[in-house]
């Protein structure tokens, strides 16, 4: 059975880049995260700003618990991004070999990468759903994966399964997006270069960006669905076990509904700068990182390849 090396590579360079930047802008994400999860009742709020958030942990001098769950996020985050990247590149590169095309069309690539997000969401969403719970319990109170996970009932790890397969659309649009500007910014490099004897690559700098404006354009366009999962999935605290809390009300329609009636239209829209500016950081990181990797796993597969091919002839010429 033959590997695919090169989808290999992808999704180890994409699992790396995920890993590192989740942990690098984690405390972010944790007040990012708690700021959504926030339900307005009667009118009063706890968090004006994202800052609030930090300033609360300060106080409580739990800065140390804008970490909690971090564990769980990069295990959900590695594994999750691992399988969407190699069933993308997989697929990708199969739909070319099939069709016999030389690129692959934006509609096509939709398709490609929305399946390719909704398989990994199934398999990872009780990760998912437990690092939204970690997050979002009050500050010094997280507890731990196993708990997370076998409080309440089996399906309650899945909550939130049906925004999260909504939302598959939210990579397939970044990833579309980046793939086709990448494609356009190395088209006269790809041009210069010798099929199969390298790999294109971006320069940090404008795998940063390009990863920047894509993560916005899809942001912008999928997060009201967004901000109702993390309500969905967020920990109940004391003060939210109140029967008017938009969290106690599990379905999706329930939470759309008391978004509406406490928060009006724009409180679909609650939380969208912080979270284009930890998703946009975050996915800029972990594009420009997973170039970077990519390219050089790329030249090691060149090497162990040409060195496997030059032993098993020499065991023929013997």
């Amino acid at each position: 059975m033959n590997v695919d090396l090169e989808s290999l590579a992808e999704a180890t360079s994409g699992a790396i880049g995920s890993l590192l930047s989740t942990t690098i802008l984690y405390p972010l994400d944790t007040c990012k995260t708690k700021y959504q999860a926030e339900a307005r009742s009667h009118g009063h709020r706890r968090y004006r700003n994202l800052t609030d958030v930090f300033l609360e942990a300060i106080s409580n001098r739990q800065v140390l618990s804008l970490y909690q769950g971090l564990g769980t996020k990069n295990l959900q985050a590695f594994f999750s991004q691992f399988v969407y990247f190699y069933g993308y590149s997989y697929f990708k590169r199969l739909y070319l070999e099939k069709s016999g095309y030389k690129s692959i069309g934006t509609k096509a690539n939709l398709v490609i990468a929305a399946a390719a997000g909704a398989c990994t969401a199934i398999v990872t969403q009780p990760l998912d759903t437990a690092s939204s719970r970690m997050q979002t319990s009050d500050f010094g109170k997280s507890k731990g994966l196993l708990t997370t996970l076998t409080e309440g009932t089996w399906s309650d790890a899945f909550d939130g399964l049906s925004i999260s397969l909504l939302l598959t659309s939210n990579p397939a649009i970044q990833y579309t997006v980046f793939d086709q500007l990448k494609l356009r910014a190395l088209k006269n490099k790809q041009n210069g270069t010798d099929k199969g004897t390298s790999a294109a690559s971006l320069s940090a700098f404008m795998a940063f960006l390009l990863g920047a404006i894509s993560k916005s354009i899809a942001t912008c366009i999928t997060y009201p669905a967004i901000r109702c999962k993390v309500i969905i999935q967020a920990s109940d605290s004391d003060e939210a076990s109140s029967k008017t809390n938009i969290k106690s009300q599990k379905t999706v329609p329930r939470v759309l509904y008391g978004i509406w009636k406490r928060e009006g239209i724009l409180g679909f829209f609650k939380g969208l700068h912080a979270q284009i500016l930890k998703t946009v950081l975050s996915s800029a990181l972990l594009l420009m990182i997973k170039e970077k990797i990519s390219a050089t796993a790329w030249v090691l597969i060149l090497a162990v390849k040409r060195h496997l091919l030059l032993s098993r002839g020499k065991v023929k010429n013997l």
